[in-house]
């Protein structure tokens, strides 16, 4: 299964209903799993972002069907990452 590492920042919206934040997290986890992809960790982060979502699927396809709903739901804009292990990196670059 491949890494995404998903930084996000608030919109508008989101930030007009910051406190149902953690509430949305809850959801998007929910999401995942019925995707068939795992939330492995979400994180509120302070400086450049907003936070941080590091979600682990086997497909570029459902990642990006997840952050698709993100993105729409309208309370964050996110850039992405695909993240690898030293052991995926290794085989690589090896």
């Amino acid at each position: 299964m491949s890494h995404y590492i998903a930084l996000l920042r608030f919109t508008q919206k989101g930030a007009e209903h910051i406190k149902e934040s953690p509430k949305r997290a809850h959801h998007f986890n929910a999401l995942a799993k019925k995707a068939g992809a795992k939330v492995e960790a979400q994180y509120w982060t302070i400086g450049a972002y907003d936070g941080v979502i590091i979600i682990r699927a086997d497909s570029e396809k459902k990642a990006l069907h997840l952050l698709t709903l993100l993105a729409a739901a309208g309370n964050v804009r996110t850039k992405t990452l695909q993240a690898f292990t030293d052991k995926e990196f290794a085989e690589i670059v090896c």
